[in-house]
């Protein structure tokens, strides 16, 4: 772990924080502005996923990180067309809390 990470580290939290304001906002399955901020910073997220090293990801195995990757990709490219809106907020809803508390260790055991 040459290259500091702990700012992508926090970059994952302040994302996660974004996404609970927009959460708390409305229902983004039925309002596009807020579909899209939360779809934004779910593209910024799993990108910052990224770039943390493999070494302290595998620290984590319960964390889907090729997933996130996977899912950044078709964020990005935009490979299967629009992504739903019923499945960002699965996402946002059942995945980032965990994620949220994975990171946290990682900064609190190696930052």
């Amino acid at each position: 772990m040459n290259k500091p990470w702990q700012p992508y580290a926090h970059h994952i939290l302040d994302t996660i924080a974004k996404i609970r304001r927009i959460q708390a906002r409305g229902d983004m399955t039925q309002d596009d502005i807020l579909y899209d901020a939360a779809l934004r910073n779910l593209q910024t997220l799993s990108e910052a996923t990224q770039l943390l090293p493999a070494e302290l990801k595998q620290q984590y195995p319960d964390i889907p990180w090729k997933e996130i990757s996977g899912f950044h990709n078709i964020l990005v490219h935009n490979y299967l067309g629009d992504i739903d809106a019923k499945t960002v907020a699965t996402v946002t809803a059942h995945h980032l809390p965990r994620l949220e508390n994975y990171v946290k260790a990682m900064l609190e055991r190696y930052g």
